[in-house]
């Protein structure tokens, strides 16, 4: 059964045609690269998505539901998950608060007292760090950490809603090549082991081509290619208005990797 379905999303700004006809499906465990220049309509199709912008004509299900501009707290109770191309934490918490933190919204708890939220959902919390490698430096402030550790304790945040769907805005932004690199496998792994879908932004040409089950490749708000990556790879309008010589050599240096 399709997971996601994007299905004629139009969106205007003013007199700029930011989406047109923007049509795609997304299966569970699949992993659904938007790629495209900057001022493609890659962060506008993302937030009509997710919620943050209401398509003025088409819609979007969710396992068949109709989300179309549903508000982004109720998309994600719908099992949502989202990571931002800036990381969404808590400061001054630590690790493990973080992830509890996000357990208890998740649960609808936020009104119990702060002094009983240590306790709550500890187990929980720490076995989702665990998912993502960060168990040990539970203890420690968020504050304190590497950014390519903050970015995999924001992907247990958006793990703790039990997400069906995870969409993730510039996953790798800000990281060395080796964390991008280490992030986007674990992100891949969980989604094949556990079926969630992802639907990613991402610059990283790496990671597109080494992780991307699918690409789409979206220009002045149309999509013009769509495919594995060794189709988006062949594909010579890719290549001439988006790819070029560098997109080239990381889908070279992806097919290598994978044999």
């Amino acid at each position: 059964m399709t997971l996601l379905a994007a299905e004629g999303l139009v969106k205007r700004f003013g007199g700029v045609l930011a989406a047109k006809d923007v049509t795609f499906a997304l299966d569970p465990g699949e992993m659904l690269a938007i790629i495209g220049p900057n001022g493609a309509g890659k962060s506008t199709t993302f937030n009509m998505v997710g919620g943050q912008l209401k398509p003025d004509a088409g819609r979007v299900t969710l396992a068949g539901a109709d989300i179309t501009g549903v508000p982004p707290r109720a998309v994600c109770r719908l099992g949502v998950g989202r990571t931002f191309q800036v990381a969404q934490t808590f400061l001054s918490f630590s690790v493990l608060g973080n992830v509890q933190m996000a357990l208890i919204a998740h649960h609808g708890q936020t009104r119990r007292l702060l002094a009983d939220a240590a306790a709550l959902h500890r187990d929980d919390a720490l076995a989702l760090l665990d998912r993502v490698g960060m168990a040990a430096q539970a203890a420690r402030p968020i504050g304190e950490l590497a950014y390519g550790d903050v970015k995999r304790v924001e992907l247990a945040i958006a793990l703790a809603a039990a997400p069906r769907l995870l969409l993730m805005d510039e996953p790798t932004a800000g990281m060395a090549p080796a964390e991008r690199t280490a992030l986007m496998a674990l992100v891949a792994g969980i989604a094949r082991t556990e079926r969630i879908g992802v639907l990613f932004t991402e610059h990283d040409m790496d990671a597109v081509f080494a992780h991307a089950d699918r690409i789409l490749v979206l220009v002045r708000g149309e999509i013009i290619a769509r495919g594995t990556p060794a189709e988006v790879r062949a594909d010579p309008e890719v290549q001439r208005v988006y790819l070029g010589h560098s997109g080239t050599r990381a889908a070279a240096r992806a097919q290598r990797a994978h044999g």
